[in-house]
C-alpha cells in the first residue's frame, strides 16, 4: 500500500470524536478485505479521550480486532504509568473483547531484552494499522532523537532508555512503523505545535524527529497542535 499524507485539524473539543470516527473506518476497511485487523495502540496521554469515544460508539466488529502495542513503560500492568492500563481502562474493559485478543508487551520482566524478543515474535509481518502520538521533542513511540534503536535491523521490538521518565522501555523498532499499512496519528496542545511543524515540513533528519517516521501517514490533530505549520 502507497502511503499519503494526509492531515486532519479540528477543535480541541472534537478531536476524540473525529478521531475515533476515522479509526472506526480504518477498521471497517480492513476487515471488509481480511478476517482480522491487527492493530497497535499508541500510550500517553492524547489517545486516552480517543479510546473511549471509540468504545462509546459501539460500531466496530470488536472479535475481530488483534491488539497490540507500539511502546511500553517497564512497569507493572496496573502501574499508572502502564500504557497497558490506560489502554484497558479507556477500551478493553469497555468493549466485548476477550484477553487473548490483548497482545501487551512484558515490560515488567526483568530481562528486557528476552521481553522484547519475544514480543517482536508476536507481531504480525505487517500491521494494517499503527496508532501514534507525538511528543514535544518529537518522538514517537519510544522512539526518541538520537536513539541506537534506529541502527536496530534484525529485531522488530527493543528495549531503550528513554530521556524521560519513566526511562526504562520496550518500543517498536522503525521498520516496524515504516511497514504497517496504515498510520494514524494524534497530537494535542501547543506544546506539541513545534514537533508537529517538524516532523511534517522539516527537512531535519529521522533521527532527529523521529515522528518523521510517520510523515505518509494520516494525522488528527487539535488547532494548537497544527499552530506551527506553514500549510494546513
Amino acid at each position: 500500500m502507497v502511503r499519503e499524507q494526509q492531515l486532519i485539524v479540528v477543535e480541541s473539543a472534537n478531536l476524540a470524536d473525529s478521531a475515533a470516527q476515522r479509526i472506526v473506518a480504518i477498521v471497517d476497511q480492513i476487515i471488509a478485505t481480511q478476517a482480522r485487523a491487527n492493530i497497535a495502540l499508541a500510550g500517553g496521554s492524547t489517545p486516552r479521550a480517543v479510546y473511549r469515544r471509540w468504545a462509546e460508539m459501539d460500531r466496530t466488529d470488536w472479535n475481530r480486532i488483534e491488539f497490540f502495542f507500539g511502546d511500553e513503560r517497564c512497569v507493572a500492568p496496573d502501574d499508572p504509568e502502564s500504557n497497558y492500563r490506560m489502554a484497558r481502562e479507556s477500551l478493553f474493559d469497555l468493549v466485548p473483547i476477550s484477553a487473548q485478543q490483548v497482545h501487551r508487551m512484558p515490560a515488567e520482566r526483568r530481562d528486557r531484552a528476552a521481553a522484547a524478543m519475544e514480543y517482536g515474535a508476536q507481531l504480525p509481518s505487517r500491521l494494517d494499522l499503527i496508532i501514534l502520538g507525538i511528543g514535544e521533542d518529537g518522538h514517537t513511540a519510544s522512539l526518541f532523537p538520537g536513539s541506537p534503536a534506529f541502527n536496530e535491523r534484525e529485531h522488530k521490538v527493543v528495549a531503550v532508555t528513554a530521556p524521560k521518565a519513566p526511562h526504562e522501555r520496550l518500543t517498536v523498532t522503525p521498520s516496524v512503523i515504516l511497514a504497517a499499512s496504515r498510520t494514524l496519528i494524534l497530537a494535542a496542545g501547543s506544546a506539541k505545535a513545534k514537533a508537529v511543524a517538524q516532523a511534517l515540513e522539516s527537512s531535519s533528519q529521522v533521527l532527529d524527529c523521529p515522528a518523521q517516521l510517520a510523515r505518509k501517514g494520516l494525522w488528527i490533530m487539535d488547532r494548537a497542535a497544527a499552530s506551527g505549520l506553514r500549510h494546513t
